[in-house]
């Protein structure tokens, strides 16, 4: 197995991807198969040879809040769901650029304006304009990265004009069980929304939502489907389940499983950002130190319908696993290449501040 995690290493040094035996065994705990303590080493010689010991702030900004006409089941925001979240129209870009400069200081360097809905209308992609303009008043060096749900032709080119750096659409689950989560829209909607962002200019950030009752052959299908479309950010959500949404019973996950996924996702994307994102202080637990020496990116703050850590907690945990916090100034990518859940009722859309 040591010889397995070797060539694993190897190749991800040169930028090629496990092939799907080696990606299978990553994730199997059988006890002939490798510790995850030695995987996640071999991650981390993969992590510091592309990103060293730095780690990149992220915040979300929920613009939009709620009554989402899409009825994926994994989401508080759904269709029919009846979880007891905050909910409410369009902030204005003045509140929202509050929030941004306050997470630019506390060390963000990507500012998330996520808004739910099927896709953005015209009316939407102005109020996205509007707020970045907003932003970039103060914060003129911080990445813009849109999440408004599917593209139509041209406003990808429309967000990239208004000043977006980046767009995210996350693929969530393998194609195969794409319609087991949501009847709303296709598995191949989202790759035709990453691949117009890419198009238009925009850094394509695209990720996963794991904890589904997913397979190994399900896990290791999306990430080789997610390495056709070349993201240059690949965020991994674990699942939330609130209550009020259908998987709101699903607690599969373990702490050994979810560094193993990331360091799946690290050797299969060994230069690209790999994020921790939604559900780590919840499944990841005390092992999130672990997790940052394979991913070189995390959420600062409160996510889109529950808060996370105080920003104070996760700047100390950095500090104290010997990492650094990226600078603004600094490159992200390697130049080789471009109860537990708590709903959120601080930041944007309240009259409480974000905790960042």
């Amino acid at each position: 197995m040591a010889n397995l995690l070797e060539e694993l290493v190897t190749k991800a040094l040169d930028g090629r991807a496990p092939t799907r035996d080696e990606a299978l065994a990553l994730l199997d705990e059988d006890p002939h198969s490798p510790d995850v303590l030695d995987v996640v080493a071999a991650g981390s010689r993969v992590r510091r040879h592309f990103f060293g010991r730095r780690v990149k702030l992220n915040t979300i900004i929920n613009m939009k809040s709620g009554l989402c006409p899409e009825d994926c089941g994994y989401c508080s925001q759904r269709l029919g769901a009846s979880s007891d979240i905050l909910k409410y129209s369009w902030i204005k870009p003045e509140e929202a650029a509050e929030t941004a400069d306050r997470a630019a200081e506390a060390g963000a360097k990507r500012i998330c304006l996520v808004a739910s809905g099927r896709g953005p209308g015209q009316r939407d992609i102005g109020r996205i304009a509007e707020t970045i303009a907003a932003i970039k008043q103060k914060q003129p060096g911080v990445e813009i990265c849109a999440c408004l749900g599917l593209l139509s032709e041209g406003q990808g080119e429309q967000l990239a004009e208004a000043g977006t750096y980046a767009y995210n659409h996350n693929l969530n689950t393998n194609e195969a069980r794409y319609a087991d989560i949501c009847s709303t829209h296709t598995f191949t909607d989202r790759v035709d929304t990453v691949r117009q962002a890419t198009g238009a200019g925009l850094s394509p950030c695209s990720g996963a939502l794991f904890g589904m009752g997913e397979s190994d052959e399900d896990i290791v299908d999306l990430a080789f489907e997610l390495r056709a479309l070349d993201p240059d950010s690949v965020p991994i959500n674990f699942l939330i389940p609130f209550e009020g949404t259908p998987l709101s019973e699903r607690w599969d996950l373990t702490p050994q499983r979810c560094l193993r996924i990331v360091a799946l996702f690290r050797f299969c994307f060994p230069d690209v950002e790999v994020r921790l994102a939604g559900g780590r202080e919840i499944h990841l637990r005390g092992m999130q130190p672990m997790a940052l020496h394979l991913a070189n990116s995390i959420f600062l703050g409160d996510y889109l319908t529950s808060e996370g850590e105080d920003g104070e907690q996760d700047r100390r945990m950095i500090a104290d696993a010997g990492f650094t916090i990226e600078g603004a100034d600094e490159r992200t990518l390697p130049e080789s290449r471009r109860d537990l859940v708590t709903i959120r009722r601080r930041g944007t859309g309240t009259e409480l501040p974000a905790n960042a």
